[in-house]
């Protein structure tokens, strides 16, 4: 298994390939976005991580990663695509698994017997088997000529290569077979322990982390919004409650975000509506939090513009999902940011990893300190540690340690 193709070249994706190609296999990275083609041939890339620019220029040059918008013949195929939600305003958000059945029509194309093929992409319980019937249907195979498994990815973005290498891994195979190849292949260039189960298992193993995760932010939320009613420091009692030995409650913030917490645990409500009545609240709480904070904000505007009888101007520090990447999907501070923009505010907007976006006009943030009437701190990026806020009227959400 010397040849690699890696479908979706993204968050994941893209790390995932430069990896490989740097554990000595050869590598085609396929996306159908022809902008990232473009701009991995120019020796760029399109994601913020930690080592990735080089690895990724190193591999591209010696010839063992290459960029496509088709499949090609392969050992492995590992899916790495997008697994939205198909109706985000419903009470009960829907899972949208094309992407994944479109990678499965596409490597059916060039598939051979004894090829693996791996998903990797968060998805509801049951698509493993579902990339399989597509496949082997083409292909006039059977479940033991080609094999499939599912591992799904644990990382932390930000330090993404060190994490994909370092982490254990969870291997679902369909067959036994299916599963020791896996786990050979992953063994490669993966240092963590790696726990075999089956597909179904592997594929909830998943859903599970995220949702167990989006229930303790969800705790942390709802402390956050009723310490405010009661003019309580909620940073203050927390690191007070988690003296408690057997006690560790996380950090709040302006909702949950990113590709993971905010979508995943919707995949497990939608299996079975009746028995996930804690993941629903956790999630509903979450999404609270954030039309919460855009209200507070609003209020606290509307109460600077009466005192001073003048128009003000916002500043929000932050619009990517969690501190220090440039990750803004699912983000509930680029929400609140857009929302206070469509509500006719006038706002300056601060985000220090990235360079530029088409609905804002991005700023630094002494500018935004200097020209704002009221300073919003949605994310705790390390470049706001310590900021000077010259006695300005400040919202911070975050708990940003800050210098008035």
């Amino acid at each position: 298994m010397k040849k690699c193709c890696v479908i979706g070249i993204g968050y994941i994706g893209l790390p995932t390939a430069a990896i490989l190609a740097n554990n000595g296999f050869k590598v085609l990275g396929v996306d159908v976005d022809l902008d990232k083609i473009n701009i991995l041939k120019r020796g760029e890339v399109y994601i913020k991580e930690k080592n990735l620019e080089d690895l990724v220029k190193k591999q591209l040059l010696l010839g063992n990663l290459k960029v496509s918008n088709k499949v090609s013949k392969s050992d492995v195929f590992i899916i790495t695509v997008p697994t939205p939600l198909a109706e985000r305003d419903s009470t009960l958000p829907k899972p949208n698994i094309d992407y994944i059945l479109d990678a499965a029509l596409q490597i059916s194309k060039v598939i051979e017997k004894g090829n693996l093929v791996i998903l990797e992409s968060t998805s509801p319980i049951g698509s493993t088997k579902k990339i399989a019937e597509i496949i082997l249907k083409q292909a006039s195979c059977s479940i033991n000529e080609i094999h499939f498994a599912y591992c799904p990815e644990r990382v932390l973005p930000g330090d993404t290569l060190k994490e994909l290498i370092s982490n254990d891994r969870v291997i679902g195979g369909l067959t036994k077979l299916a599963s020791k190849k896996s786990k050979s292949f992953y063994q490669t260039f993966c240092k963590g322990e790696i726990h075999i189960t089956d597909a179904k298992t592997a594929e909830m193993s998943k859903l599970s982390e995220n949702a167990f995760r989006d229930i303790n932010i969800a705790y942390a939320n709802e402390l956050s919004m009723f310490c405010q009613k009661y003019s309580i420091d909620v940073y203050e009692l927390i690191n007070l409650t988690n003296k408690h030995p057997r006690v560790n409650i996380l950090s709040p913030g302006c909702g949950v975000g990113g590709h993971c917490i905010a979508i995943d645990p919707w995949f497990i409500a939608y299996a079975d509506p009746s028995n996930t009545n804690l993941i629903k609240t956790a999630r509903q709480v979450n999404n609270k939090k954030t039309s919460w904070i855009l209200k507070l904000v609003e209020n606290r505007a509307l109460s600077i513009k009466e005192k001073i009888k003048r128009e003000i101007t916002i500043g929000c520090f932050g619009l990517s999902f969690k501190p220090n990447i440039d990750d803004l999907r699912e983000s509930p501070a680029l929400k609140i940011t857009k929302e206070l923009i469509s509500k006719g505010f006038n706002v300056l907007s601060c985000e220090p990893n990235i360079k530029s976006h088409p609905d804002f006009d991005l700023r630094a943030s002494n500018v935004i300190v200097e020209k704002s009437d009221l300073l919003v701190f949605l994310v705790a990026h390390s470049e706001f540690r310590n900021m000077n806020t010259f006695k300005k009227e400040v919202i911070n959400v975050c708990g940003l340690k800050l210098d008035s």
